[in-house]
């Protein structure tokens, strides 16, 4: 048995981060967040404590986490970019997990993503599967979530999606848009995390939601229930990423890449598992179809501005 207590969140101030935090704090539990934003906004005020990450001073990271029983690991980079690259994202998780093990922390919660492979040549699903490997080997007690896609108020896809929706004449597919996923509500994936906290036995869980929608049907959903009905129409793959890099150039953003449309349309984003979540997209959609979509939402922005917290759709 131990007699740590602390619980660590990575990126408590973000996304996914913020509701886990959350989740841990309505348990009675005492939170501190690892970040690379200490300045951001701390929505818990001096309920959670602050730490930078300090992948570049290893031992000063170890002993940030050296009170802590459970780490819930939700550090990531979408795409690469001139400030993050994946595999910066990779060698810094892999000091965070040596830091935990020599902090002697008991159990991670790590987030990762559906069909990961050593094997894969696009980067994002290689990487991930990186670390799932070095987790497992750790000797730590881990947790390894899985999910697709994940949609709350503070998400980015399912909200863009939304905005060009509302906004665009027709809305081109890649491809068929026959390829699935299967999106899970932030807070069935914070519940989902802490439950696995808690757990002692090494798990991997295909964190995915109740509902499977094509990449089709998922446009034709969110345009039906915001009331923005749109012409689908299929482009090819080319053209599409050339569509999204004008969108980009519009917004100041990245919209999509190319690795994410491919690694999309091989249906990386869909497995044969039970559902993990039991929110429906459709009825969170529905619920929120008057503010959904009304602004974009900026992967950059975020990454960029340290300050600012993320705004809600």
């Amino acid at each position: 048995m131990t007699d740590k207590t602390l619980h660590a969140v990575t990126g408590a101030f973000g996304y996914s981060g913020k509701y886990i935090a959350r989740r841990l704090l309505e348990a009675g539990k005492e939170v501190i967040t690892l970040t690379n934003s200490p300045e951001r906004a701390n929505p818990f005020g001096s309920q959670v404590r602050a730490y930078p990450f300090n992948f570049d001073q290893p031992e000063a990271l170890a002993r940030s986490l050296e009170d802590v029983d459970v780490l819930y690991n939700t550090y990531w980079v979408r795409f690469n970019h001139r400030l993050f690259r994946h595999q910066d994202a990779v060698r810094n998780t892999l000091t965070l997990f040596q830091a935990a093990r020599q902090a002697g922390v008991r159990r991670i919660v790590h987030v990762s993503i559906t069909n990961p492979s050593l094997d894969s040549h696009l980067e994002y699903f290689r990487g991930k599967a990186v670390l799932e490997q070095a987790l497992v080997e750790s000797g730590i007690s881990y947790a390894i979530l899985r999910p697709t896609v994940i949609f709350g108020k503070e998400d980015i896809l399912i909200n863009n999606i939304a905005w060009a929706v509302r906004r665009l004449p027709v809305f081109g597919v890649f491809g068929d848009g026959q390829y699935r996923l299967q999106p899970i509500y932030v807070e069935d994936l914070a519940e989902l995390a802490v439950r696995s906290g808690a757990e002692t036995s090494n798990q991997v869980i295909d964190a995915i939601g109740p509902e499977t929608y094509t990449y089709r049907q998922l446009v034709e959903t969110i345009a039906r229930l915001i009331g923005a009905p749109r012409r689908i129409i299929q482009v090819p793959p080319g053209l599409g990423y050339l569509a999204g890099q004008t969108l980009g150039w519009l917004t100041q953003d990245v919209v999509i890449t190319q690795e994410e449309i491919e690694g999309l349309m091989a249906g990386l984003l869909y497995v044969q598992s039970p559902p993990a979540g039991q929110t429906c997209l459709s009825e969170w959609i529905q619920s929120h179809a008057d503010t959904l979509g009304r602004q974009y939402t900026s992967e950059l922005k975020r990454r960029i501005d340290r300050r600012a917290a993320y705004a809600s759709n």
